[in-house]
């Protein structure tokens, strides 16, 4: 019998978080499945640190990635490219993940080649087109070509029932950026820069990272200068923040808190040292989708710099909080938890609603059980 041909396609440095745990498993079954790894580089040296990280060979490598890159080139250039490798593997099926242009243009080119599609973390919602930008439509467009659905959790599969999409279509995982977590942080892990193997963790330690095209300028802008505050009203708070390396993002940040004691701007970080670090601080400040579902597996409340999110469980589960960019509500929920033992502990205690750790191993049984590769159908996460 000929083995079940799976193409795995991401591009950036989330996706590869993601996708790593669901390449492993696919490698597990080497006897049923030909597996084949197709990266477009729309990131390229933060997306090499994951690779490197998981041990994961790329089997083409577009590279696609450009200074000043905008959407249509991104689009364009993945969608070109994968056509002539997608003409040449010939998959059963690909499988892309999330929201980002690669995805899309992945599902897109696979159904340009009546290929089957399995989407890695579907059914995320927010309801506005713009926001996440370019995220949202994303997935949305990315669903309407998607044979088989990945959700991670209840809640994202209610979003694509009302869609129309079929139940049977649908399988419940959890997500895998929980298996990708666990794998990774460690109680001796060492960091390589020494400035933050200095920082006294026992400290209150805030870590904040932003990127997002909607906070770009002023919601930017509000949000460092409310930081500002904190660390000059509070002297035993500490910042930690890895600085985007978009110009537009990075130069407000210096503009704001360039030069302030107890503010440690560093470039951005590799997987692993990010993911221990998460671990140590006392509280996170983001408007990353990701760090929404790592951190409350680590037991840290987040808040989240933006007015929508498309992964509700963890606001509705008590481990996040809307806050938006508006420099009042940045200032005063980030001092409540840093003063309200009790508030603190609500948040960070409460049950992570995202995964057990074997998200992966869960998606590639719905492969092997949908292609009667195997008698065994996955049994649903339930957070």
């Amino acid at each position: 019998m000929e083995k079940l041909k799976v193409m795995t396609i991401f591009g950036t440095r989330p996706e590869a978080i993601k996708m790593a745990p669901v390449i492993l498993e696919l490698e597990k079954f080497s006897d049923k499945i030909q597996t084949t790894v197709a990266v477009t580089a729309q990131h390229r040296e933060m997306l090499d640190q994951v690779l490197k990280l998981f041990k994961i060979r790329p089997n083409y490598d577009l590279n696609i990635m450009s200074a000043g890159q905008t959407l249509f080139d991104i689009t364009s250039r993945a969608l070109l490219g994968l056509n002539k490798i997608l003409e040449e593997v010939k998959p059963d099926i690909i499988l892309v993940h999330g929201d980002t242009t690669t995805t899309f243009a992945g599902a897109l080119a696979a159904y340009y080649h009546q290929i089957s599609v399995g989407h890695v973390e579907a059914g995320l919602r927010t309801g506005n087109k713009f926001s996440p930008y370019p995220e949202e439509m994303n997935r949305k467009l990315t669903a309407a070509l998607t044979d088989l659905n990945f959700a991670p959790t209840d809640t994202a599969k209610k979003n694509l029932l009302r869609e129309g999409i079929s139940d049977e279509k649908i399988f419940v995982t959890g997500n895998t950026v929980i298996d990708a977590l666990y794998k990774t942080v460690r109680n001796d892990f060492t960091f390589s820069d020494e400035l933050l193997n200095g920082i006294d963790y026992d400290k209150k330690i805030i870590l904040v990272t932003t990127h997002r095209r909607e906070n770009w300028g002023e919601p930017l802008r509000n949000v460092y200068k409310a930081l500002k505050k904190l660390v000059e009203e509070f002297s035993d708070v500490e910042i930690i923040f890895p600085v985007h390396k978009n110009p537009i993002v990075r130069d407000v940040v210096n503009e704001e808190l360039g030069n302030l004691p107890r503010v440690h701007l560093t470039d951005p970080l590799d997987y692993e040292p990010f993911a221990n670090l998460m671990s140590r601080v006392k509280l996170i400040l983001t408007d990353s989708g990701g760090v929404q579902e790592e951190a409350p597996a680590l037991g840290k409340p987040v808040l989240v710099l933006r007015d929508t999110t498309e992964r509700p469980e963890a606001v509705n589960a008590g481990t996040v909080k809307l806050i938006g960019t508006e420099f009042e509500k940045v200032y005063e929920n980030a001092k409540l938890l840093l003063t309200d033992s009790a508030e603190y502990k609500k948040m960070s205690e409460a049950v992570n609603p995202y995964g057990d750790g074997i998200a992966a191993k869960r998606i590639v049984q719905a492969i092997l059980w949908t292609y009667k590769l195997s008698d065994e159908k996955p049994a649903p996460f339930n957070s």
